[in-house]
């Protein structure tokens, strides 16, 4: 007997007139799983997001949420999902705790069962030292944190993350990572939106690349990474003028994927960075090109996401070298100063 997993997503295609904002979009994630949703912005991330949450009807096809029909069963996919916007949906003029109660009146939980679950949600996420100031007065990571915690009140089999860490600073986003880690781990599907690559390549069990309301691609971070072969070589020229004559002379050796002519640096794709940097370097040298810092950096979900769709977040830098966040990077790295 086969189990409906959680989030099961057919054909759907959702149009604006003449825009076609999903487009078949076929997907699925299975019970205690991360599925990340990456692509450019207006690749149809939130779109699906909110077909997936009853905010909006698909034109065709179907989704399942929980077991419930999204078109069918709205009010059922409702009580079985949990949604964190872009935007906080906290009320700054009442207490964190009041926040939870308010939230948990609405869901017509009975006294004892509320204070049970409001006190044990403000620890979970710790909130409880200061479950009674106005949520006005927290930084916006803990307002964040609240928000993670008023839309878990209800225990919800499904969470839809939608950019939840946009703005959170490096602290309070590693605690909101942990804490999605602790759900997954306990069973709660997530289903997450992300400008940060390095968040998605720490999270997900399996990464879906939206591109003009298709999906392009899936799979999980590693396999996704593999399947770009080879690694980057990423150097930085003292004169930037030299960079056209840089890039001719390391197509040498492979493909130029970047001039950046801002930081005066080049970056080109080969089979073995580190065999073949000194090579690299000796060419620019015979160029009369000084190179002042080299880098090898292995393929990141960035790449990928270049790869695919041709965009690179703003803020990101190519390559695990770059993210370290999940302890798996690596890069050799050599500065010269004149």
């Amino acid at each position: 007997m086969t189990t409906t997993p959680p989030v099961l997503v057919e054909g759907l295609t959702k149009r604006y007139g003449d825009r076609t904002a999903l487009d078949d979009v076929s997907l699925s994630a299975r019970a205690g799983s991360v599925l990340a949703l990456l692509g450019p912005n207006g690749a149809g991330k939130t779109t699906l997001i909110r077909i997936l949450t009853t905010l909006l009807e698909p034109d065709a096809g179907r989704a399942l949420v929980a077991g419930h029909d999204v078109a069918i069963e709205p009010q059922d996919v409702r009580r079985a999902v949990g949604l964190v916007g872009q935007h906080e949906a906290v009320d700054e003029y009442l207490t964190g705790r009041e926040n939870l109660t308010l939230v948990g009146r609405l869901l017509r939980f009975g006294r004892t069962e509320l204070t049970e679950r409001v006190d044990s949600t403000l620890e979970k996420f710790g909130l409880l030292e200061i479950a009674d100031q106005l949520a006005g007065t927290y930084s916006g990571g803990t307002r964040r944190r609240l928000d993670l915690a008023v839309t878990l009140l209800a225990s919800p089999q499904v969470v839809f993350l939608d950019e939840p860490t946009t703005g959170v600073d490096p602290a309070n986003r590693r605690q909101l990572w942990e804490l999605i880690e602790g759900l997954a781990a306990g069973g709660t599907t997530i289903v997450l939106t992300t400008q940060y690559l390095d968040e998605a390549d720490r999270l997900a069990d399996t990464v879906v690349v939206l591109d003009q309301g298709g999906v392009i691609e899936t799979g999980t971070p590693e396999e996704l990474k593999a399947r770009l072969q080879g690694d980057s070589l990423h150097i930085e020229i003292e004169d930037p003028d030299g960079l056209a004559v840089g890039a001719e002379v390391l197509a040498g050796m492979g493909e130029v994927t970047a001039v950046d002519e801002r930081q005066g640096s080049l970056e080109v794709r080969v089979p073995n960075g580190a065999g073949l940097l000194p090579d690299a370097l000796r060419r620019l040298d015979r160029e009369g090109l000084v190179a002042t810092a080299a880098e090898v950096r292995r393929p990141g979900l960035d790449d990928v996401l270049l790869a695919l769709t041709g965009y690179r977040p703003v803020g990101e830098v190519s390559g695990e070298a770059a993210t370290g966040a999940n302890g798996h990077g690596h890069s050799h790295r050599a500065r010269s100063h004149s």
